[in-house]
Parts: structure tokens; sequence; C-alpha cells
């Protein structure tokens, strides 16, 4: 299987993509995320065809011009961490919800956690976008791990704050 990859230079540090032969399988929002994955895929290359397309369509989201992306995906995970990615993407540009609404969401209103778990799992951050997630009581918690700096930048950047 041939993996490619290309690098965004975005306003919140280097935003990596990595695609396989059916889409962008990978999103790292961290130098070290980005080490550590490519550490366990061994040699690839720049690729400057699907990844040079999602490259240009998270500048375009940057920019305000792209509210949605088109690009393929090649996602990876549980049956479950599946649902709860599919109904990450049906939330609005600019809008938010809660872990629990999207547990209700996917038929496990008691799911919380579980939906917790499976937004910290996103391996597509953005293009998934997780980052419209938000706690029941509207705190920021929770993005790739820590970072709610860079959740509190991308719902700033939609018009969500």
């Amino acid at each position: 299987m041939k993996i490619g990859y290309d690098v965004y230079e975005s306003p919140i540090g280097p935003i990596y993509v990595i695609a396989d032969e059916m889409g962008v399988r990978k999103v790292a929002m961290t130098e070290d995320e980005w080490i550590e994955y490519v550490a366990e895929l061994g040699d690839i290359q720049q690729d400057h065809g699907l990844c040079r397309i999602a490259v240009r369509q998270l500048e375009e989201y940057f920019k305000g011009e792209r509210r949605e992306f088109d690009v393929p995906l090649s996602i990876e995970g549980t049956e479950f961490r599946k649902r709860v990615w599919k109904e990450l993407q049906g939330i609005p540009y600019g809008e938010v919800r809660s872990y629990a609404d999207i547990a209700q969401g996917i038929g496990k209103p008691k799911g919380s956690r579980a939906v917790g778990q499976a937004n910290r799992a996103n391996p597509l951050p953005i293009l998934i976008p997780c980052h419209r997630v938000i706690g029941k009581n509207g705190d920021l918690v929770g993005y790739a791990g820590t970072r709610t700096d860079i959740k509190s930048v991308l719902l700033r950047l939609e018009g969500a704050l």
C-alpha cells in the first residue's frame, strides 16, 4: 500500500497529513504525534496528490473559505468509533454539541464517556470535527489530549465562541 504525506503550515502550527490510496488516514497536530505515527509506517514519501488536496482544503478552512471537507477519508477504527466519527461529521460548521448529544445521536444515551474516548482517538481532527464537541456545561474539554487552546482557536475561527 502506497502511503504519502504533506505538511500544512497552519496558524496553529504544522499539520501533518498522511494518506493512502483510499484517502486521508491521519492528521497529526503535533510533530511528536507525526514522528510516532511515521515510525510505525516506515518509509513514506511526500505526496503531491491526495495529500496536496487535503492541505489545500485545510488552507481554505483556515482562511474562512471552506466550511466542509470533501477529500476522501481512509478511516480505521472500531465500529463504535466509526459511528461516533460519522456523527461528528454531521455537526455543522460554527455549531457545537456536547458529548451527551453525540451519545444520544448514536443511540447510546449513557455513552458520553465512551464518546469522549472515541473523540480523543479521532485520527482525523479538523476533517472530522471533534473540536465541535464540548462539555455539557459549555466547557472546552479535551482536544488532541490536552490541547484545548487549539480547540478554542478552531471554534473562534468558525464563530462558535
